[in-house]
């Protein structure tokens, strides 16, 4: 007959919920992996077979303490917060990316073309979903999603479970990545921001020059073509900028998680 204590049940325990809840907090945030349209026993699926995997470093420096008390339970806020930060990173390069889609937009008069992105729960650009999904690629080409897995797995050895988590400074370095999405929003989308402020100098121009033009048949057609053709001739040199900051978004994962090295495409 076999027997388990109640010492060896609480081991059992924690060495599988807390670093699930690190992993589930991940997988949730993450952007693809935390697509709304991905089904949830994915997701979970996904996230159990990786904790499955990783249960056998994590035994070894368990903290002795019961997942049912209080000191469990605030550790297992901290995994979670872990894993809210990790995804989090890697959601801001998207977001500032959707951004420079919507400024073009707006530039184009595209403003009005927006519908409902299930992933965001709110409206979206269509032109900012269209670079969304150049992000996405971009990020796939480079193993992205196979990386954030690498990483979440090394993180359980450079930063062990414990109440000794994320410091003050981490919590600084996450607000102030969040910058990012305004400053690499607008570098990615200048180019076609040019191009249209100086066809709308041209057209206030034209207006002056023969007042009987009719601006709002001739002005809407001319930036919108404008802009495509700006942003069909700056499409190659995006793949560069979008690999950059999803790599930069990946570095500052590893500097929270204290990861050394990972290999990167």
């Amino acid at each position: 007959m076999i027997s388990i204590t109640t010492a060896e049940l609480n081991t059992l325990l924690a060495a599988f919920l807390w670093p699930l809840s690190r992993i589930l907090a991940l997988v949730a945030t993450a952007p693809l992996l935390g697509n709304p349209s991905v089904p949830v026993r994915i997701k979970l699926g996904l996230a159990v077979m990786i904790t499955v995997l990783v249960m056998p470093l994590v035994e070894k420096s368990l903290p002795q303490i019961d997942p049912a008390s209080g000191v469990g339970f605030a550790i297992l806020l901290q995994q979670i917060l872990i894993g809210i930060a990790m995804g989090l990173v890697m959601r801001v390069v998207f977001v500032a990316v959707e951004m420079a889609g919507e400024l073009i937009g707006l530039q184009m008069g595209l403003g009005f073309a927006v519908f409902f992105d299930p992933q965001n729960s709110g409206q979206i650009d269509i032109v900012g979903r269209f670079l969304g999904v150049i992000a996405s690629l971009a990020f796939l080409a480079i193993d992205g999603h196979l990386i954030m897995i690498a990483l979440i797995s090394q993180s359980f050895s450079t930063l062990p479970i414990g109440l000794e988590g994320m410091t003050n400074a981490t919590f600084t370095t996450l607000a102030n990545w969040g910058s990012e999405i305004f400053k690499s929003g607008l570098q990615l989308s200048l180019p076609v921001l040019t191009a249209l402020l100086i066809t709308n100098l041209a057209l206030g121009v034209l207006t002056r020059v023969a007042p009987q033009l009719n601006i709002f048949a001739v002005g809407f057609p001319l930036t919108l073509s404008i802009g495509l053709l700006v942003m069909a001739l700056s499409m190659p040199f995006y793949a560069p900028i979008l690999k950059h900051l999803v790599q930069d978004g990946l570095n500052l994962m590893m500097g929270i998680l204290n990861v050394n090295k990972i290999n990167m495409p």
